[in-house]
């Protein structure tokens, strides 16, 4: 916009005028009147500027104007003198109006440092110190010797004396105003920079009158004029609306050494004062000097107690930042662990270790930003269900930590209990109603000061509440062999994967009712050289906890794909049509997993129509990158089986997700199929959903003629279980598994 140029229109123009003034014959009526034009124009700029910008504080300008049309006032009674009159008196009517517009401008200024300033004790204070050491420099070099002038009048030594008085007022405004800790506007500084101008006049001529014998001051009208220009462009400038009207807070104050460096010179300059011949000497000196001595020491002693407060405030905010959850505002593990130290000293502690059950569901399926709110809302609930005496604390991710001091093991259990049921209570974020469901692990401190092994207790009883699917658990010694157990076998398995110390069994796939084999599920054995066959439910886990499951079930994928392919060179049509590989939840979550299937494919040279990879429902449940793993798979011409069907958080939606081509029926739904009751209902619904949809389906866990003939009867082709055949590592082909089975 144009009139946001006018500013610097005017800096541009106004110092082009001020080096024009020195052009013109010095002392004569043109330069004169040009010097008065500037002033004039000054103030009319800064009328400008408030009919343009609309400042908050109209008041503020509208002094400064007053004050420029005063000092023209001045400088026109004394060209009045002057040029009319053919007279230089001192004191003067002039004098009138130079003194009466240093108020105007100190009302001003203190309405801007007061507006600025706030509560902004410590820039008070620096001003102060500032402030107080020029001044007395003031006093003895200015103020001291006019007072004492010889010849002059008293009224001449008042006048005199005044002037320096009035610059000492505006420099501890300047001083105020530098002091400030916020951040000072374009109009804020060039009207600083008019006030250090008319300072450095003003100082400069009480200097020249006092030590010089010419006392030629013409020069010093450059810094008369360029104030009056940065007056005039401090009110032209847009900035001026906002300037005097923002509040510091208290907690913007920064030192830098700029700052610490002034504050340290000003704070010497009375010692150093004493060292300067013949300010020593003189008493009425020594008393000012000692006098601002004990200010200034007084004011610095204020203002390290500010330093020391502000320190030990901000050091008081960082201690509780570093204890405090940023997400819900709950104790960080830090903070729990030092309570949990302290409380161990004092007695009894229990403490209930919390893990959210699928909580990466949530996230996967409606973002982080709900998980995050969801947390929140569960922690505000954790803390009204606790009682006032309770920690809750947050130790990361989902995972969180009640700290009970003084509770019995049956009252912690009580709480506990009541808290499961609490939780169950879905939590509505945004347009979701979430169910949350967690897993809580609950010990004591007997035993032990240590709270690194009370949390670990904890831990360990809540992952034996996860694994049994217990509300919680508390923490007994028999946890910690099992969990000892679990960690020597997760070290072991490394050793045994490179020791090939795993080997694959296969279980019959078979069609109703001759038991003709279709298709087989790999299966592996742990055969270790100490312990024997190691089953899969004691070393499956302990590979999904380190991690050794992605790298395991690859060896498992790529046998059982190579063994197919020998089947299918060997066997030729009574090779099986299907080869199932059971795929962990961990295994579909790494990056890439359909490109390992897809080249392990093609290095063994088996069809993809030939291999099936079973998911269970908890594995595709939770969250998009399995579906997109899945969808993957499904595209190569891979089958895919949800394994264990029913028994997972939402079969029937899922079917409706996931590219599913069979559903193995779990084992649960087949061992009451041969008596009426829901188990019988659920099985024929099950047939009827798939062979609604057009799926596969295979009951699992058959174990008698009767829940085969049953099966056959309700709809079902496929079935597996120990009675057509035990899992082998070399399965007979040539023969129906029921035959097999039976001899």
């Amino acid at each position: 916009m144009r009139q946001n140029r006018f500013w610097w229109i005017w800096l541009a123009a106004g110092t082009a005028l001020t080096a024009g003034f020195f052009l013109l014959p010095a002392d004569g009526l043109a330069s004169n009147l040009l010097y008065n034009v500037i002033g004039a124009l000054s103030s009319v700029m800064i009328l400008i500027g408030v009919r343009l910008h609309h400042p908050e504080r109209r008041a503020m300008w509208y002094w400064f104007a007053a004050g420029q049309i005063t000092w023209v006032l001045g400088d026109l009674t004394w060209e009045y003198y002057v040029f009319v009159l053919h007279e230089e008196p001192y004191p003067s009517f002039a004098d009138v109006f130079y003194l009466a517009a240093y108020p105007m401008l100190m009302i001003g200024l203190f309405q801007l440092v007061r507006g600025r300033a706030g509560r902004d004790l410590a820039g008070l204070v620096d001003a102060a110190i500032v402030g107080t050491g020029l001044a007395l420099v003031f006093w003895v070099f200015v103020m001291h010797p006019l007072a004492l002038g010889s010849g002059a009048s008293p009224l001449e030594r008042t006048v005199g004396v005044a002037y320096p008085a009035i610059d000492v007022l505006l420099l501890a405004m300047l001083a105020r105003l530098y002091a400030s800790a916020q951040q000072r506007t374009p109009s804020v500084h060039l009207l600083g920079v008019a006030g250090v101008f008319l300072l450095v006049g003003d100082v400069g001529y009480a200097l020249i009158s006092l030590y010089s014998e010419n006392n030629d001051s013409s020069l010093l009208n450059a810094g008369f004029l360029l104030s009056y220009v940065a007056w005039g462009a401090a009110g032209l400038h847009p900035s001026m609306r906002s300037a005097g009207a923002q509040t510091l807070g208290s907690g913007h104050y920064r030192v830098g050494r700029s700052r610490l460096a002034t504050l340290a010179v000003s704070s010497l300059l009375a010692p150093a004062l004493l060292f300067v011949p013949e300010v020593g000497g003189d008493t009425l000196d020594r008393l000012v000097i000692g006098a601002a001595a004990a200010a200034l020491f007084l004011l610095v002693v204020f203002r390290m107690s500010g330093f020391v407060s502000q320190v030990q405030r901000q050091a008081a905010q960082l201690e509780d930042l570093a204890m405090e959850d940023d997400l819900t505002g709950l104790a960080n593990r830090r903070r729990l662990e030092q309570a949990l130290r302290s409380a161990l000293a004092e007695g009894p502690v229990q403490v209930a270790l919390l893990d959210l059950d699928d909580f990466k569901g949530v996230n996967d399926r409606l973002g982080h930003a709900v998980g995050d709110q969801l947390l929140t809302v569960l922690a505000g609930r954790l803390v009204t269900a606790m009682h006032s005496d309770a920690l809750v604390a947050r130790m990361g991710g989902d995972e969180f930590a009640i700290m009970m001091p003084g509770a019995t093991d049956a009252a912690a259990d009580l709480t506990v209990s009541r808290l499961s049921e609490t939780l169950r209570t879905p939590i509505r974020v945004e347009d979701h109603e979430l169910l949350v469901n967690a897993s809580i692990g609950v010990t004591d401190g007997t035993g032990t000061s240590n709270p690194f092994e009370v949390l670990r207790r904890a831990d360990v009883a809540m992952y034996a509440a996860k694994k049994s699917g217990n509300a919680f658990c508390r923490h007994v010694a028999d946890l910690d062999q099992e969990a000892d157990e679990q960690a020597r076998l997760g070290a072991e398995l490394r050793e045994a994967l490179d020791a090939g110390q795993f080997l694959m069994v296969y279980q019959p796939i078979v069609e109703l009712p001759h038991g003709g084999i279709r298709g087989v599920e790999a299966l592996v054995r742990w055969e270790h050289p100490t312990r024997g066959t190691v089953p899969p439910d004691r070393f499956i886990p302990a590979a999904e906890r380190n991690g050794l499951i992605v790298e395991l079930g690859e060896w498992i994928l790529r046998t059982a794909c190579a063994q197919g392919v020998a089947w299918m060179a060997e066997l030729g049509e009574r090779a099986p049509h299907k080869i199932s590989v059971n795929v962990s939840a961990r295994q579909l979550a790494q990056p890439g997993f359909s490109g390992v299937v897809a080249a392990t494919l093609a290095q063994t040279g088996l069809p993809a129509e030939r291999l099936t990879v079973e998911v269970t429902e908890t594995a595709v449940f939770g969250g998009s990158h399995a579906v997109q793993a899945l969808e993957e798979l499904s595209a190569l011409g891979v089958s895919i089986a949800l394994d264990d069907f029913g028994t997972g958080h939402s079969s029937l939606g899922l079917l409706q997700t996931v590219p599913v081509d069979i559903l193995k029926v779990d084992k649960s739904f087949v061992d009451n199929i041969t008596m009426a009751g829901r188990h019988a209902v659920i099985a024929t619904a099950l047939i009827q959903v798939s062979t609604g949809l057009g799926l596969t389906a295979v009951a699992e866990g058959v174990e008698t003629a009767e829940q085969a003939a049953e099966l056959h009867r309700l709809g079902y082709r496929l079935a597996q279980g120990y009675h057509f055949g035990r899992p082998s590592a070399a399965p007979d082909f040539t023969a129906s598994s029921v035959s097999a089975a039976r001899q």
